[in-house]
């Protein structure tokens, strides 16, 4: 179980003339830092998206096969998981074991969504929750919607991103030998697994032309995959309730867990990170709970870690925004616009929280 409050960190200054010890209750957001724009990976995303609405065009005016179609489907679903069961869930907070060969199929999902390597991800993701919504935070939401969506991919890390992540506890991934195998092989397994393999099987099974496989079953999917990934980021920061623990910037969304089979509960996930679900419930927009649930009927994941009732009630009553679709008082559920499915789906547009001395 990974550790979320604050912890005293420690690094080496750029100067490398003197130690800092730095508190990570004091680190927040300094408005006045500027970001470096990184420009060639600017000129990346958009060529990315220009193929991806390319390949969003054939997609809608039935310019592939339907079998290319279900194919597309199944890549994207295959990758989502990867990030979701594997990359976050598994491997990142540890929220259940897996046997060597779920390891490894979770391994190979999480290559095809094509999101950096399993190592780089969750020293990432551990970094994000240890110095939450801070200018620690890799992608830190209070400096705005299109920075902690995908703009932070196109500045130069903060000082605090590079040196901190150093000291991210990573020794349960450097100890696994499938982690380090993909990491050290992460180039070519990436044009082997995320692009050549979902292009090719169209081409060759149902006789797709390998531009519009190349357009849709990568570039599309690709994108696609990426800004649900991301929504996580932005929206599940930003737009929302706080029924867990409303001193927490993260907020439960079901938009977002609709786009990322069940990641959007993001308020109890990071009141409770090391929970499987990722979620109060599991059977309620939340596929890769009961993805992660039926690995373990097959006998490939035991030992899921969840919250107790008791543990999630005391939460809501202690530090609940009171808006729980059960336990929140009836004033402030109403003051919430409720939008889509029904509870627990309250969403609303509640402020970021407040700056703490002018940072």
């Amino acid at each position: 179980m990974l550790e979320t409050g604050p912890k005293t960190e420690s690094f080496q200054c750029k100067n490398n003339k003197q130690q800092e010890v730095i508190l990570a209750k004091n680190i927040r957001t300094d408005y006045l830092y500027k970001h470096k724009v990184v420009w060639q990976n600017v000129i990346g995303f958009v060529i990315l998206h220009v193929f991806a609405l390319w390949g969003l065009l054939i997609f809608v005016t039935g310019g592939i096969g339907i079998y290319t179609y279900i194919w597309t489907v199944f890549v994207t679903y295959l990758g989502a998981e990867g990030i979701t069961t594997g990359a976050h869930r598994y491997f990142t907070h540890r929220t259940f074991k897996a046997t060597p060969l779920c390891r490894a199929i979770l391994l190979t999902m999480q290559t095809l969504a094509g999101q950096n390597c399993m190592f780089i991800w969750c020293r990432d993701h551990r970094l994000h929750h240890r110095y939450s919504d801070t200018d620690a935070d890799p992608h830190n939401s209070k400096r705005g919607f299109f920075f902690c969506h995908m703009g932070w991919l196109m500045h130069k890390k903060h000082p605090y991103v590079i040196e901190l992540g150093r000291n991210i506890d990573m020794r349960d991934l450097q100890a696994d030998w499938m982690v380090m195998f993909q990491k050290k092989y992460y180039y070519p397994l990436y044009l082997l697994l995320a692009i050549f393999i979902p292009m090719y099987v169209p081409v060759h099974f149902f006789g797709e032309h390998w531009w519009n496989s190349l357009l849709v079953c990568y570039f599309l999917r690709y994108v696609y995959s990426l800004h649900g990934t991301w929504f996580v980021n932005s929206i599940a920061h930003l737009y929302g309730t706080r029924p867990y623990d409303k001193n927490l910037q993260p907020v439960e969304s079901w938009f977002v867990s609709i786009v990322t089979l069940g990641e959007g509960w993001h308020n109890y996930h990071h009141a409770f990170p090391w929970d499987y679900k990722a979620a109060e419930l599991s059977d309620y927009i939340n596929h890769s709970a009961t993805f992660i649930e039926f690995l373990e009927k097959i006998g490939l994941a035991y030992d899921l870690k969840t919250a107790s009732p008791e543990m999630v009630l005391n939460r809501i009553v202690r530090t609940g925004d009171g808006s729980h679709y059960r336990l929140g008082d009836k004033e402030t559920r109403a003051a919430v616009t409720a939008r889509g499915p029904r509870y627990p789906t309250y969403n609303s547009t509640f402020k970021p929280l407040r700056r703490h001395g002018g940072r």
